[in-house]
């Protein structure tokens, strides 16, 4: 095969992720005129993961006023450190009870406040039978049936409450939908924001946007100087850069913005440093403000340096300056959070608790660890037998040990399952267990739409639950899964740590193996082959050139990003079902970004014309393209056009007939021949051409290039135009890292190990 490090240098250009990609430019001194924001791909990609500081440093003039970007450095410096020391004031109580809570069992939502503290009150209150849950619902029809809590037993920690899932669009009324789009016109801002901002807002959304024209910004796709310009229109003089409904709502956005990127919290530093940058001329008021409000919850990592007795454990020394050899205490990091996230990570950190300090041994599992497949198998087998919660990763061939594991807890007589990311995860799980109802995809289990239902507490129906593709657990999506598992559930998360994280906020496998806080399996089944060679290298930062005698690996060097086009429709339509017999619906093409010269559009649209020509007489597309379809974010489904009616686009996703209704399918259906590699993610084809052309350098990483090239089972074909970009980034570009507060939270909780 040709050298990975490729031959022909690329020209760099700037194709840049769909979900880093602004919105149309706008005027700063004038109204908000933005495109409709695309939410399926904003949503479904996450791939955009630069520093929140950077994304808005290029905007600090856009506000109304210019009279905040002249602060002398020195008065901001002394504000700055005056509210860090109030700030350490105000958080030294919880610094103090670190110790306690260390010592027992950590009660959920004891470091919550606000918004967040009222929903897990309200929550517990309807669990325990004090209330209703109607008295939380506006109207009676919209209260879910209560749950009652199972006992916890004695000794253990109580269990959490539920966790709130990601907030969703709500339908709007007609008149309601007017009334804004009323609105918005009168600011100058674009009508199609009309129903996603009242579906993001709720009926009073009008009333809303005119008392406070900034919460416009919680509408996806919308920018700050979108938002400004939108409320110098209504407002006129009556606002200026440093209104408290502005700066809330910059928090708010920057927060919002960081949780696309994986993010659940930030530091506060970094916070006041975008504020900065957007003509806030009093970032620490600005944040202060924002925490007043409700927008932000505030975090402390670390230790208070005004108490040096808290910078270490009893049994501990604390480390000495070199210099003088006295005692220098841990650094304070403070951070700033969304209640969703703080709610969902401390419910996830405790329902882990719980499940790893209620486990019983029941069955004898001897015997069908000795009748294991392979050691891995037989060695995750004896892990699940005795503990709550096991931490499994390896390769793809590595998935083979969940299926041995569910298969021989189905033959002791339990109730084993397995759930993937993808509906492909879900067939292939089902054929290596040997049983079509001992998996499930993970979406199908939490909405009851697939799996073994819910017992009469409302938990499901389940002994041991093994989550595969586990990196792809966003921590809303975790914490809720955890809470419908009931006390002396197993649950083994299986993932593989070198590809692509979550497109949602959170890095919940990471963070479970980075604590170390339940028992770990780490297989040692290489994946087979010469493609299997090639990514196991990459995961641990090698480009090697593998040996592939039948052509399993392919490089096809490139010029410029229209030669990459065209070698992609070459290979995908003539070479690929010509020298091994796939045809051009097995295979899948993947590439970096959503624009530029080879993303994911312009693939698409010379995929559509080669393969399936068409008017695309249904919003765009014909019967017979494939699509991709986002049902929520985080989930991009692969599916085929049908027809289309009345009701909306009839597509078929694996199987499974989906009618995406007509108002929906601008948003949630692109054409799918190629895809990004978040949206590829859990998902396998015969084969995949990977495209890389010169403007792509930009976006690539190990974990871009570990998923890309791992999509493939008979053939990968990699259209490279990057040059060295690409050993470049395989070797020095490790994965983005999240700021999350679930590793801490883990490492708090007890444990089986700690209790004994």
């Amino acid at each position: 095969m040709t050298a990975l490090p490729g031959e022909t240098p690329g020209t760099v250009g700037t194709d840049t992720p769909e979900a880093a990609e602004p919105p149309a430019a706008t005027d700063a001194e004038g109204p908000a005129h933005a495109e409709a924001p695309d939410t399926a791909e904003a949503e479904a990609e996450a791939e955009a993961e630069a520093e929140v500081a950077d994304e808005t440093g290029d905007a600090a003039g856009d506000a109304a006023g210019d009279g905040a970007a002249g602060e002398a450095p020195t008065a901001a410096a002394l504000s700055e450190a005056q509210a860090e020391l109030a700030a350490q004031r105000e958080l030294r109580e919880k610094i103090a009870k670190r110790k306690a809570e260390k010592e027992g069992p950590v009660a959920a939502g004891t470091k919550l406040s606000g918004t967040a503290a009222d929903l897990l009150a309200a929550v517990r209150a309807v669990e325990s039978g004090e209330k209703a849950g109607a008295e939380f619902f506006d109207s009676p029809a919209a209260a879910p049936a209560p749950r009652r809590a199972a006992p916890a037993p004695a000794g253990q920690p109580p269990r959490p409450a539920p966790a709130s899932a990601a907030p969703v669009d709500r339908t709007a009324s007609p008149e309601a939908v007017d009334a804004v789009r009323a609105v918005l016109t009168e600011g100058g801002a674009p009508e199609a924001l009309a129903r996603p901002a009242t579906g993001t807002l709720g009926e009073q959304a009008a009333e809303l946007l005119r008392a406070d024209p900034w919460q416009l910004l919680a509408v996806p796709g919308v920018r700050p100087e979108q938002a400004d310009g939108f409320a110098r229109a209504l407002l006129g003089t009556a606002c200026g850069p440093d209104d408290e409904r502005r700066t809330a709502a910059l928090v708010g956005w920057l927060l919002e913005r960081a949780a696309l990127q994986g993010h659940t919290a930030l530091d506060a530093e970094a916070v006041r440093a975008a504020l900065a940058e957007r003509a806030v001329s009093d970032p620490e008021e600005a944040v202060r403000n924002a925490v007043e409000e409700g927008v932000a919850l505030v975090f402390q990592e670390g230790t208070d340096p005004t108490e040096p007795d808290a910078a270490y454990e009893e049994e501990g020394e604390a480390p000495a300056d070199a210099e003088t050899g006295t005692e220098t205490p841990e650094p304070v990091q403070v951070l700033l959070g969304l209640d969703r996230y703080a709610l969902a990570e401390e419910s996830l950190a405790d329902g882990l608790a719980r499940l790893m300090n209620a486990c019983e041994k029941g069955a004898d599992w001897a015997e069908a660890a000795a009748a294991a497949p392979s050691p891995s198998a037989a060695e995750l087998i004896r892990t699940a037998a005795t503990a709550g919660l096991v931490a499994h990763s390896g390769g793809e061939a590595a998935r083979a040990e969940p299926a041995a594991l569910i298969a021989a807890a189905r033959g002791l007589g339990l109730r084993a399952l397995g759930a993937t990311h993808s509906e492909d995860g879900r067939r292939r799980l089902a054929e290596a267990v040997g049983a079509p109802d001992a998996a499930v995809t993970l979406a199908g289990l939490l909405s009851n739409a697939e799996g073994p239902g819910r017992d009469e507490d409302g938990a499901l129906a389940l002994d041991l639950l093994v989550v595969l593709d586990a990196p792809q657990l966003d921590v809303e999506g975790a914490a809720v899964l955890v809470e419908a598992l009931a006390d002396g559930v197993r649950l083994v998360l299986s993932g593989d740590p070198g590809v692509l994280g979550s497109a949602g906020a959170g890095r919940v496998f990471a963070d479970v193996l980075a604590a170390r806080a339940c028992p770990q399996v780490v297989s040692r089944t290489p994946d087979p082959g010469p493609i299997g060679e090639l990514v196991s290298g990459i995961g641990i930062g090698e480009l090697a050139q593998v040996e592939a005698p039948g052509k399993e690996v392919v490089i096809v060097p490139v010029r410029d990003a229209g030669e990459a086009v065209h070698r992609t429709v070459q290979l995908v339509a003539d070479s690929v079902p010509r020298a091994f017999s796939i045809p051009a619906g097995d295979t899948q093409v993947i590439t970096v970004g959503h624009g530029g010269a080879a993303g994911t559009r312009a693939l698409n649209e010379a995929l559509k014309q080669r393969l399936n020509p068409g008017p695309g007489r249904f919003g765009g597309f014909d019967p017979g393209d494939r699509v991709i379809h986002v049902p929520a974010p985080g989930r991009a489904v692969p599916g085929v056009v049908r027809s289309a009616d009345a009701e909306g686009l009839h597509l078929d996703c694996g199987g499974v007939p989906v009618v995406v209704p007509q108002e929906r399918v601008e948003s949630a259906v692109r054409h799918g021949w190629a895809l990004s590699a978040h949206q590829a993610a859990g998902m396998r084809w015969p084969a995949a051409v990977v495209v890389l052309p010169g403007d792509a350098a930009a976006g690539l990483s190990r974990p871009w290039v570990y998923t890309a090239f791992g999509r493939g089972e008979r053939h990968l074909s990699v259209v490279h135009g990057v040059d060295q970009a690409l050993p470049h980034a395989v070797a020095q570009i490790p994965a983005q890292e999240r700021t999350t507060r679930l590793r801490p939270l883990l490492e708090a909780v007890p444990t089986p190990d700690a209790a004994s």
